[in-house]
């Protein structure tokens, strides 16, 4: 692991590239959903005949709320399941830019800040104690 702040701040340009190559990206699950329907009359209430399904969603949270958005077709499926796999390496990455951020930022607080040319200028208080009047 880098522990330099040059080999920290070549960490953290490595990191920010490989987010800005990231493609199609989306948050949420893809699950598959199977049962009986609400019809009495439907073939999946038959003794031995198959329930509906497996229907494919994606599951995401929006403003707190749960959304659920239909998969129709396995090309769908395919494609949401790739943004889906996409926005969990956006958000690996963005915990180690995050990191490496942190380090860097400890690593420089190791360091002697430089000077501005008015902190040279400005006159140190004396050490010794004033006296009292």
């Amino acid at each position: 692991m880098p522990h330099s702040p040059a080999d920290l701040e070549q960490r953290r340009e490595t990191i920010a590239q490989q987010i800005a190559q990231l493609g199609d990206l989306r948050p949420g699950s893809v699950t598959s959903t199977s049962g009986r329907c609400g019809k009495p009359g439907c073939r999946c209430h038959q003794p031995g005949r198959p329930s509906h399904g497996p229907n494919f969603r994606l599951t995401y949270k929006v403003g707190g709320k749960s959304i659920s958005e239909s998969l129709p077709t396995p090309a769908t499926i395919n494609r949401v399941e790739r943004e889906v796999e996409e926005f969990r390496k956006f958000q690996r990455l963005s915990r180690e830019f995050v990191q490496t951020n942190t380090d860097l930022c400890r690593s420089r607080m190791a360091e002697p800040e430089p000077q501005t040319e008015q902190e040279k200028k400005r006159p140190k208080r004396s050490a010794r104690k004033s006296r009292g009047r």
